[in-house]
């Protein structure tokens, strides 16, 4: 069987067998290197399908869902890959929720079973769970990956052990059932109302789109590809798990951002693959110690999600020993990729533009009435083709705004496109803002906000910053007679909501800018935030 598989959902139908098609195609080589584990393709397989037996022996049926909350991990693979190959379907979970956030998805997607760690980083998820005050009548179960199984969790050797009833011909009927429109994953991402949707894509889109990704940027078997890029998101799970697999690249987790962490690594596993925000790249670029490392053997970068510097394009090429250093633009809705540049684009088109639309996928640039504008004139980009999600789970009416009669998928991104096809994102219809390479909704993090009992009014934006790219920065109507003193509300936002979505300074205003209509200006508070 040939290493490039153009069409992968065509080949294989699902991901299990496509996982079990790996380790045909790529054997020995290594599969998956985290601390002491170092698994070939062969080696993986077969503990996929020993993780798929557990599920199956804990009563997982085709369609139920199964939350991971934790961070990049050999145990994060197995789980999501097993889970899949049960028939699950896999909702991914921010390591860095509050227990309240982590509850809200776990209780939206009706998760069955929630896999997890203790201790990591000094966090406690069970126990932010359990203090959350929601009660998950659907969560039976809770696993332990790594870390003590405290009361009320099991240990993830126990849960597999559970599978050891379930005979190899059970799990392969599971396997044969799939079909590649069956929904594979739910990733949850917020919209202008501030409550989070789960997006819905199936085996043959996330198979089909990250073959074309891998093809693209040019990974290949061999690469050893170091996952800064949490599994959370469609740039770990999906751009990392799913095209090493299907390229016969080497997975190598990294569990956290530790610049001197991911120097000592590329230098000790001779990384070659090291996607990322462009916050990754200066800090790498910057810091102090990197003339002591080998970083001869980095090839390939992909980044995007953040403006990109034509500096820093030049520096990781000068500086560093890239070949190739393309950008990217997706989000969740389209399975995590509309458009790339090419290998062969110049620094200033890598640096200014997202690329143009991968093959067989449709990109307009549209007004408000869905007519094509003038090329180099801003609209909102839209997209059509088999990247476009299934749907938000258990939502119709947001699946139907979001997703025209046409089929259109309407990002709220604007854009301009030129006379090549080529995007740049210039603005973002929904306000959004990308810290460090998360997306932070102001209308979520609003929400929560005005949670604080002093807060009568709340605006949030986002607005540049150096290190992050951009961080927010509130506007707060204290409410009648209250006091607000803004360190004091940061660290309460820091109880409840991730650490990229905190605003890095809080402004206490007598009123917000609006226009006639009362929708507040938030142009005028950006210039405010930025002066």
């Amino acid at each position: 069987m040939p290493d490039d598989i153009d069409r992968p959902d065509l080949t294989f139908g699902t991901i299990p067998n496509m996982v079990r098609g790996a380790a045909e195609r790529f054997g020995d080589a290594e599969a998956v290197v985290d601390g002491e584990v170092r698994w070939s393709f062969v080696e993986l397989s077969r503990r996929v399908d020993e993780a798929a037996r557990a599920f199956i022996a804990a009563g997982v049926t085709p369609g139920d869902r199964v939350g991971i909350w934790a961070p990049n991990l050999n145990e994060w693979i197995l789980a999501a890959l097993g889970a899949i190959a049960a028939g699950g379907v896999v909702v991914p979970m921010n390591t860095r929720f509050k227990g309240p956030e982590a509850a809200y998805v776990l209780e939206r997607s009706g998760a069955r079973l929630l896999f997890t760690v203790h201790g990591f980083l000094g966090n406690d998820y069970v126990g932010s769970l359990a203090s959350s005050g929601t009660e998950l009548e659907h969560l039976e179960r809770t696993v332990v990956l790594r870390g003590d199984a405290v009361a009320g969790t099991q240990s993830w050797a126990d849960f597999l052990a559970g599978g050891e009833g379930v005979s190899q011909e059970m799990l392969d009927e599971r396997i044969a059932v799939a079909s590649p429109s069956d929904v594979t994953d739910i990733i949850f991402t917020s919209g202008t109302t501030g409550r989070p949707k789960g997006v819905m894509t199936s085996h043959a889109q996330n198979m089909r789109v990250f073959e074309t990704w891998g093809s693209t940027v040019g990974l290949r078997a061999g690469d050893r590809y170091l996952i800064v890029n949490p599994f959370f998101h469609t740039f770990g799970y999906k751009a990392g798990i799913l095209a090493s697999l299907l390229r016969g690249a080497t997975m190598i987790p990294e569990p956290v951002f530790d610049v001197a962490a991911v120097l000592n690594r590329v230098e000790a596993e001779r990384i070659t693959m090291l996607p990322g925000p462009p916050t990754l790249y200066l800090s790498i670029l910057d810091h102090p110690d990197r003339h002591l490392h080998d970083l001869s053997s980095l090839r390939l970068a992909v980044t995007g999600a953040a403006a990109v510097p034509v500096e820093m394009i030049l520096r990781m090429r000068n500086e560093l020993t890239f070949d190739t250093i393309v950008t990217a633009y997706g989000l969740t809705e389209s399975t995590g990729t509309i458009s790339i540049c090419r290998p062969d684009d110049d620094p200033e088109t890598i640096a200014s533009t997202s690329g143009r639309a991968i093959p067989g996928v449709e990109v307009r640039v549209v007004d408000d009435s869905g007519v094509d504008v003038p090329v180099g004139a801003p609209g909102e980009i839209v997209c059509r083709g088999y990247n476009v999600m299934l749907g938000y789970f258990e939502d119709p009416v947001a699946t139907a705004e979001a997703i025209d009669a046409d089929g259109w998928l309407h990002t709220g991104d604007i854009g301009v496109m030129d006379e090549r096809g080529y995007l740049a994102i210039t603005d973002r219809k929904k306000d959004m803002f990308i810290v460090g390479g998360f997306n932070a909704y102001p209308a979520e993090i609003e929400n929560t906000l005005l949670g604080h009992p002093s807060t009568a009014q709340v605006a949030v934006v986002g607005v540049p910053d150096e290190r992050m790219g951009e961080v927010g920065h509130a506007f707060v109507v204290p409410r009648a007679e209250a006091h607000i003193d803004p360190d004091e509300l940061i660290a309460w936002c820091r109880e409840r909501m991730a650490n990229y979505k905190v605003p890095r300074a809080v402004h206490v205003v007598d009123t917000l800018p609006t226009n006639a209509s009362g929708k507040v200006l938030k142009f005028e508070l950006r210039s405010t935030a930025r002066s």
